[in-house]
């Protein structure tokens, strides 16, 4: 692996367009489907309210991605996370059973990174046996967030046919969702800014010991499977109602910045019409800084998007502290 270029951290700042749909919503108020919202600043500096995709739904999005590459590539589970179960490895009794509660931290944070690449680069909070102890997610997503000037969010009445609809129902068959049901779902179409950053250099990094826990080997193989991850979660972003709303990708465009040191990948929220310009003019001054420190790759569609991170997948390693 000597001959490819090591990085340390990988950001992607960007501009996805999506119409017709509900990926997240807030939950239901009587038969209404409310959609997810929240208020921004906008370029004027005043108070807006747009339709937005949680970071948490984001992260799930990839997660479930991540966890699809490690079954197909044989990398290593936690039994829980074998099965998706929200609890990761917390779940796992096998986990619970291998270490005491006085065990040093550094000693079960290895035993983590040796079991599970979810639990390695997701990030868990570790409670079992009345320990406190965190693994930082490597990857982090900031909110979808729609451009006021390109945001429209419409509701729609749907109702479920049902045979003899005017006949009294039995007691409690509405409740059991037998009857006739009347509903209101939403529908969103926008450009979304994308904010993101994987800290890649920590793949199989012991925080407390400042040691890896795994070979160079499988921490190459971790962190092709958490680029696939990051491909496949824009080309198919699972999440709400995709079985009627799946959602129109129209484009996606941006930046991918990545270091090959200490210097933390740029990014810039696409919230900003000029963020492509910003991101150049700081990776042009970071490399004044430290030659050759940064990197851009501009992408115009999600054709150049996949093209970009299959070179980057192919030509890269993850940087060994």
């Amino acid at each position: 692996m000597a001959d490819k270029k090591r990085i340390s951290s990988l950001s992607i700042s960007g501009r996805i367009t999506l119409n017709m749909h509900s990926l997240n919503n807030e939950g239901g108020e009587g038969n209404q489907i409310l959609t997810r919202q929240v208020t921004i600043i906008d370029k004027e500096g005043k108070p807006v309210t747009v339709n937005a995709v949680s970071g948490d739904m984001l992260k799930h999005i990839q997660a479930q991605h991540l966890y699809n590459v490690a079954k197909e590539t044989r990398l290593k589970l936690c039994n829980s996370c074998k099965v998706f179960n929200a609890n990761r490895i917390t779940g796992d009794e096998k986990f619970t059973k291998a270490f005491k509660k006085e065990d040093p931290d550094e000693k079960v944070m290895e035993l983590l990174l040796k079991t599970c690449v979810i639990d390695d680069m997701e990030g868990i909070l570790i409670t079992n046996n009345n320990k406190n102890l965190p693994r930082k997610s490597i990857a982090e997503f900031g909110w979808l967030i729609a451009l006021p000037e390109a945001s429209k969010t419409e509701n729609f009445f749907h109702v479920k046919l049902v045979p003899n609809a005017g006949k009294e129902t039995g007691e409690g068959e509405e409740g059991a969702n037998i009857g006739q049901n009347i509903f209101h779902r939403p529908a969103n179409s926008g450009i979304y800014a994308l904010v993101s950053n994987f800290d890649t250099c920590r793949i199989g990094y012991n925080d407390i010991s400042k040691t890896y826990a795994i070979n160079d080997n499988e921490r190459q193989s971790r962190y092709e499977a958490l680029l696939k991850s990051i491909l496949y979660t824009f080309l198919k972003p699972t999440g709400a109602m995709r079985n009627t709303q799946n959602p129109h990708i129209v484009n996606f465009e941006g930046v991918i910045s990545y270091s090959s040191n200490s210097i933390p990948a740029p990014t810039i929220s696409a919230l900003n019409d000029n963020y492509n310009e910003e991101i150049t003019e700081i990776s042009a001054n970071l490399n004044k800084i430290a030659k050759d420190s940064i990197t851009i790759e501009n992408f115009l569609s999600p054709k150049e998007f996949a093209e970009k991170l299959q070179v980057i997948i192919n030509s890269t390693e993850p940087l060994k502290l």
